[in-house]
């Protein structure tokens, strides 16, 4: 299951027979810097039972760690996104 997500694609994958774990990527597919480390993607959440489950928290982690921040490239503040 896929979805879109405040400047992220958000894909709920199952990591284990009934576990699924939600992986976020920039939607422009740039890779996100934090603090000078490099992700392609990240892997967000706890084994959820159900992936409607996963996408839910990942949105939920999306909004908490603040992330909306490293979602869109060109911006004046904010940290620096690779090119």
């Amino acid at each position: 299951m896929n979805c879109d997500y405040d400047g992220f694609n958000i894909e709920s994958f199952e990591a284990g027979r009934g576990l699924w774990h939600a992986r976020i990527r920039r939607a422009d597919l740039m890779p996100v810097v934090i603090d000078g480390v490099v992700f392609s993607a990240l892997e967000v959440g706890f084994a959820w039972s159900d992936p409607d489950a996963a996408i839910e928290d990942a949105k939920t982690q999306i909004d908490h760690l603040r992330l909306q921040q490293y979602a869109g490239a060109g911006q004046a503040t904010g940290p620096q996104l690779a090119t």
